[in-house]
């Protein structure tokens, strides 16, 4: 079963109000919501991102690559699957992707 889990911590978008976007300091903190996938830590994170929200694997092998959540749930998993690893089956990455899609509307709606 897949769970949602929300970062306590506040994690805000420094391009929120700036005519200048640059990426945000990375860290194992900056999520907003994760769903573990796979039994190795493994994560797909959501996260602001140039005032949308980008979807990606918590540990990369490269660095920074997400889309944003409103891309098809397929399309963001191809575009990432290289990070997930062959241990995690792509079907319980698209219910993770679509979990996180979902939260991710309700986070962009409320700061409309």
């Amino acid at each position: 079963m897949s769970v949602l889990e929300l970062n306590s911590r506040e994690v805000t978008d420094p391009s929120d109000g700036c005519s200048l976007m640059v990426t945000p300091p990375i860290s194992e903190e900056f999520w907003l919501a994760r769903v573990r996938v796979g039994k190795d830590g493994q994560a797909l994170v959501c996260f602001p991102k140039f005032n949308t929200v980008g979807i990606g694997f918590a540990r990369e092998e490269d660095w920074n690559t997400n889309l944003p959540y409103t891309c098809p749930a397929e399309e963001i998993l191809a575009h990432i699957e290289h990070n997930k690893g062959e241990e995690i089956p792509d079907p319980e990455c698209l219910v993770a992707i679509r979990q996180l899609q979902g939260f991710a509307a309700g986070f962009i709606e409320t700061r409309r």
